[in-house]
């Protein structure tokens, strides 16, 4: 009896242990729209803490913290006139303009337009407490996007009022200040926060200057019901170096009637920090800013039924300097090297989401269910002006204007996503959205007279058109819960990926005449089962297996004076991720994640009268990723540390796959003191990024026509700051 009671105790004990160890995993929303423990979910999701968001980082760009991520690229473009590079499991990898296969949201507020594109550049990591970032077809959930989801969550405000300051300065002028104030009074919590940064960049011509504003006010109405605002402004303007060739030429180019000059276009694997002498004479750079205030309204009507109301409105003024410099032309500006065009974008945005859920139990088993619909809407008033030596021309002469239509997108989705404990080792997902996505394109050129057009010899047609994209995905998982320490889980679902207003901008990539109507949704099959398992109190694994068979895909077909894009036939992705996440005796911790990725067409096209042949490789995807992170605390002295290491293996530059950009492997180096005197907090740090001085391509740019591919990263560099926190 005694024997048979102590086997019942050790059991218990063993469950009750676990039940501890699973307290490791990380709570999310994004998976459910609820909170759940990730270990208990049939899907690949992680969480990146708010330490490795803000501690010693720059927190400028979201590949500073995306990197650890398995199954996610983010490279940083070491300019900032673009967003970084972001892609997952190859869905977004073409992009050169925003984030594409990817949707990205703050606090459940979009941070993505209706047409899929998003712009992480607007968001101020300094507010950011973790970011939760989920891959494969649970992501169809979310809208018309592949890839996955991105949700970045802001900080929460203390009971107590605090106020803080930090100040960095770093290698090639780079200089931050930041402001905070965040904290309760009465029923409403409060953070605010504001931000500078600047810049001269590593390269030449990739000077910034960036300033942002973030207010977030949650207003508890009572303790059933809950109101929060988030506002978010972003003002910039950056030089953009543009993208180097493989080798150095040089070529001669009019730059006024009777004047020559040699035009030189630098190597990027010669001189790193150069840039092409067009993008200096056309001076190229951006003018950005972004205003967008989201609310979420959040009632509990009891313990198994709440609803959200999420609404927002946003404004954003976007003027790209781009050069077209075609020693060979013959039409203006194509015969100047310093002719460009000044690319406009006046836009305005909003949507609203209703959602609603309901728990419960069904025969003694556990229920989730969650209803809902989504509009969003996007109104750009788009321009392309001629321009010399980076100054825009008349506008008044219609000579001048290439592009002036207002482009319209729209989305209204419905979505139906369930959760049921089949027995009591075995959890059943489900769910289905109906996408539908509107786009319009009113062309505002049609006036010019067929006098007018015979005098400059313009070939002019009406722009003017409409698309309409409708689709259905469902998606199914189930997560089998083997014991408390290891859950294994398998899902599938359909893949809908629009195109975006970028992509139907132009059908003609040297007369820029648009738009491209042919252009069709690619569509996909996505499948993965993994593994989550604890291998100790102190020690997390995860790994999944994942294949994605795509139709239609969206490539770069031209990418001269204008880009443009086509449908390509079928591609295929399948690949690996690992992670594993340990807490070692003396403070000691290492973290690292693996990637295997083999992104392939699996059908022969043709783009601009050249076959790319089934069994190419999908540009801008890496074959294999690790990172690697080795810390340690001395919690006596306040001090952290930790080494990073990054492995990324070679990456074509293009479909027929005639380029790529090395591997390369890097390290950097954080390091900080924190202590506490009274009311006081302070934090002082330092970060050392490429501690080796490799010389490597840190991204790319897709198909480019003039075969200016390679971006590269920065040398050794480093930073130092400090930062104050006072709590009344």
């Amino acid at each position: 009896m005694k024997i048979r009671l102590l086997v019942l105790s050790l059991f218990a004990s063993s469950f009750a242990f676990a039940a501890d160890i699973k307290q490791l995993a990380p709570t999310v929303v994004t998976a459910t729209r609820v909170e759940a423990n990730s270990f208990d979910l049939p899907v690949s999701i992680d969480v990146v803490s708010k330490s490795n968001i803000q501690d010693a980082q720059l927190k400028m760009n979201l590949s500073e913290s995306l990197i650890r991520i398995p199954g996610i690229t983010a490279q940083n473009r070491s300019q900032f006139s673009q967003d970084p590079q972001i892609s997952t499991r190859g869905f977004g990898s073409r992009s050169s303009f925003g984030v594409r296969g990817l949707r990205i949201y703050v606090d459940g507020i979009p941070f993505t337009m209706p047409d899929g594109i998003g712009q992480p550049g607007n968001i101020d990591l300094g507010t950011i407490k973790a970011i939760e970032v989920m891959r494969g077809p649970f992501s169809s959930l979310y809208g018309n996007s592949s890839g996955g989801v991105v949700q970045l969550l802001t900080e929460d405000a203390p009971k107590t009022p605090e106020v803080s300051s930090e100040f960095l300065t770093g290698s090639y002028g780079t200089n931050r200040q930041n402001a905070k104030a965040t904290g309760t009074v009465g029923n409403v919590d409060y953070l605010i926060n504001f931000s500078n940064f600047e810049t001269d960049g590593y390269r030449q011509n990739s000077n910034a200057k960036k300033e942002q504003f973030t207010a977030k006010v949650k207003i508890n109405i009572s303790d059933s019901t809950k109101l929060t605002m988030l506002a978010n402004w972003m003002d910039m303007d950056a030089q953009d170096p543009l993208a180097l060739a493989r080798v150095q030429s040089s070529s001669t180019a009019n730059t006024n009637a009777g004047v020559s000059v040699s035009v030189i276009e630098r190597s990027a694997f010669d001189d790193p920090r150069a840039t092409p002498s067009v993008a200096s004479l056309a001076n190229t750079r951006v003018s950005r800013k972004n205003q967008q205030i989201g609310f979420n309204l959040e009632h509990a009507f009891n313990d198994n039924n709440t609803i959200n109301v999420i609404s927002y409105v946003g404004k954003r003024d976007n003027l790209q300097y781009l050069s077209v410099y075609s020693p060979t032309g013959t039409s203006a500006p194509a015969n100047r090297a310093d002719g460009g065009r000044a690319s406009g974008i006046n836009r305005d945005f909003w949507g609203t989401e209703f959602r609603y859920t309901n728990k419960g139990q069904i025969l003694d088993r556990a229920y989730q269910i969650t209803a809902g619909i989504n509009y969003g809407n996007m109104e750009d008033n788009r321009s392309d002006i001629n321009a010399y030596s980076g100054v825009m021309l008349d506008s008044s002469n219609l000579a001048n204007v290439n592009r002036r239509e207002v482009n319209i997108a729209k989305n209204f989705d419905q979505y139906f996503q369930a959760q049921y404990a089949l027995a009591s080792s075995v959890d059943l997902h489900a769910g289905i959205r109906k996408t539908k996505v509107d786009i319009k394109v009113e062309d505002n050129l049609v006036n010019l007279t067929k006098d007018f057009s015979q005098t400059f010899n313009l070939k002019y047609r009406d722009s003017s058109g409409k698309l309409a994209y409708e689709k259905t995905t469902p998606v199914v998982g189930a997560v089998w819960k083997i014991n408390p320490m290891l859950n294994i889980y398998a899902n599938y679902g359909k893949g809908f990926e629009t195109p975006n207003l970028i992509e139907i901008g132009f059908n003609d990539a040297s007369a820029g005449t648009g738009p491209n109507l042919n252009l069709t949704p690619s569509q996909s099959d996505n499948y993965e089962i993994g593994a989550k398992a604890f291998a100790n109190s102190n020690t997390r694994i995860s790994t999944a297996i994942f294949k994605t068979n795509t139709d239609k895909e969206i490539v770069v077909q031209s990418s001269g004076a204008y880009t443009t894009y086509q449908n390509a036939g079928k591609t295929k992705r399948q690949g690996i991720e690992a992670s594993i996440d340990s807490q070692l005796p003396n403070n000691f911790a290492i973290y690292g994640a693996y990637t295997f990725l083999d992104a392939k067409f699996d059908s022969s096209f043709s783009s601009a009268g050249v076959t790319v042949n089934a069994g190419n490789n999908i540009p801008g995807t890496y074959r294999q990723q690790i990172y690697g992170e080795a810390s340690w605390k001395y919690p006596e002295l306040g001090f952290y540390t930790a080494v990073e290491t990054r492995y990324n293996s070679k990456v074509f530059v293009n479909d027929r796959n005639t380029d790529y950009a090395d591997n390369y492997t890097v390290v950097n180096l954080r390091a900080g003191f924190q202590q506490s005197v009274s009311n006081w907090k302070f934090n002082e740090f330092l970060r050392v990024e490429n501690i080796t001085d490799k010389d490597y391509i840190g991204s790319i740019r897709v198909n480019d026509t003039n075969s200016r591919f390679f971006e590269p990263a920065v040398g050794r560099n480093w930073m130092v700051g400090v930062n104050a926190n006072y709590r009344f």
